[in-house]
């Protein structure tokens, strides 16, 4: 097995260790050497998401963005939140997403969004 390689993030351009294990992980799958460091990717696949559905986890928004402001759907302060919201669903602060999400009981079909 080859061992640690340092390759060059192509969107912050720092560089980042594309390890053994991290090589035969993507070996495995059938993925290409990654181009973005873990962050980059991270970030991306946030955007290409488009924060809808089930690819959000609670988490503090990553440091390369602060997030998008939005008034909450649920008591109306204002709060940020890591997505673009589309319009057509309500936008919750954490405080309130939790709270649905804890009063809902596991049913499907009424996901809100934090």
């Amino acid at each position: 097995m080859a061992g640690d390689i340092q390759l060059t993030c192509s969107d912050c351009g720092q560089e980042f260790s594309f390890t053994a294990a991290d090589q035969a992980f993507f070996s495995e799958r059938g993925f290409s050497t990654p181009k973005r460091c873990k962050s980059c990717r991270m970030a991306k696949k946030g955007e290409q998401q488009g924060g809808g559905g089930g690819g959000y986890r609670s988490q503090a928004p990553s440091s390369h963005g602060s997030g998008t402001p939005v008034i909450c759907s649920g008591c109306g302060q204002p709060t940020t939140v890591p997505f673009e919201p589309r319009g057509d669903r309500p936008v919750f602060c954490r405080d309130c997403y939790v709270a649905r999400k804890g009063s809902s009981g596991g049913g499907g079909g009424g996901r809100g969004r934090y």
